[in-house]
């Protein structure tokens, strides 16, 4: 079996064996350099009586960082004499990788070339990762974006049945949209979650966040607001742009998120000008009148409710045309297996086939940058 699964598959006989002695297999961890500074510095710092906590933390981020990692992991478990000594129940575990003759080999390009080649991003992390929700509904000027609750909900419940962690920060201007995506772009300071109030979907409402954040396979971020041309706006009414959002997550050699899938979803105007209508009636309008590398700008898409110049349409009740489209386009795609760019497809087509009783129209954009496909099967019935 995988490393993954060999760990998966004993883990509550982990967690119980390693709580014996919590700081020990942790400084083990980090000197075999399975977690960084940062997370070392995290996970001692959890606030929790329960000394298992901080182990189901520790196995977790393990998991999360993917099957060479969790090989390391295992290796470590069975070879370093300390964790031996201290932990000899370790060894009635069944904690071998090696593949059983009853089980399917997969085999994937990269396995005759050594590197990515695969088609399809690798998504295996559980969680798969973090989606972000900015949902600006009440502006320094008094006015709201009704029905945008609406749109956070229906985002926060796909997203969290894929397998993500959801998040949402409320009502931000400018400068705090602004440091709130460079804190989630490094997730080097957690004190930053209080300072924007960042709450987490768990099934039924937005909580406390439990648990310390980190990147897994793949990144959600999803902006409601008011927006202009290349814009989205902050409470205050001031421009962020789009680009300058994108590029906070470009990769480096630094982010834990280069090589992987960045979405950009955008419920905001991007100019004043309606599509084949006048008035809306019950809609509102979302504007303010050698070795291997890859390009740094690599594995993002944006999707945005609009085309430039044009506004995107919002009902006051039951959310935008966009968000809607898409979150009952998602779940009726997603479990199918069909990738994220051709379930965009069908959104664009379902928006674009929408109509307001003004004639009022509205057609969205996707650009991308992904140089594989991205499939999120479900994680929930």
């Amino acid at each position: 079996m995988s490393a993954q699964n060999a760990i998966r598959s004993n883990k509550t006989a982990i967690h119980e064996i390693l709580s014996g002695d919590y700081g020990l297999i942790l400084n083990k961890v980090y000197e075999n350099k399975l977690i960084a500074q940062r997370e070392y510095n995290n996970l001692k710092s959890i606030n929790s009586a329960n000394v298992e906590t901080y182990v189901i933390e520790l196995v977790d981020k393990i998991m999360n960082k993917g099957e060479d990692k969790c090989k390391d992991f295992l290796n470590l478990l069975q070879t370093d004499g300390a964790i031996k000594e201290t932990f000899p129940q370790l060894a009635s575990l069944q904690l071998s990788c090696t593949p059983l003759l009853s089980e399917p080999v997969q085999v994937s390009s990269c396995q005759h070339d050594g590197n990515m080649s695969q088609d399809v991003y690798e998504i295996i992390s559980r969680p798969v990762g973090l989606c972000v929700i900015i949902n600006n509904n009440n502006f320094k000027d008094g006015s709201q974006r009704r029905g945008t609750d609406k749109d956070a909900q229906s985002l926060a419940e796909v997203f969290r049945c894929l397998g993500f962690r959801v998040l949402m920060c409320e009502d931000l201007n400018k400068d705090q949209m602004d440091q709130a995506l460079t804190f989630l772009a490094s997730l080097a300071d957690m004190s930053q979650l209080q300072k924007f109030n960042f709450k987490e979907w768990d099934g039924s409402s937005f909580v406390d966040p439990q648990q310390v954040l980190e990147h897994g396979d793949a990144f959600i971020c999803s902006i409601l607001s008011h927006g202009e041309k290349g814009v989205v706006l902050g409470t205050d009414r001031n421009p962020l742009p789009i680009k300058e959002i994108t590029r906070k997550f470009r990769g480096c050699d630094q982010s834990v998120l280069t090589g992987k899938p960045k979405m950009f979803l955008i419920q905001a105007c991007q100019g004043s000008n309606i599509q084949r209508g006048v008035q809306m009636n019950d809609m509102e309008i979302d504007d303010d009148t050698s070795l291997l590398t890859i390009p740094e700008e690599a594995d993002v898409l944006v999707a945005m409710a609009t085309v430039e110049d044009h506004a995107a349409l919002r009902h006051i009740v039951d959310g935008s045309w966009f968000v809607q489209s898409l979150c009952e386009q998602l779940k009726e795609r997603c479990p199918r297996g069909e990738d994220i760019v051709s379930i965009l497809h069908y959104v664009n087509d379902d928006v674009a086939h929408r109509v307001t009783s003004s004639l009022a129209k509205q057609m969205p954009e996707v650009r991308f940058t992904l140089r594989k496909k991205l499939v999120l099967p479900p994680q929930c019935t």
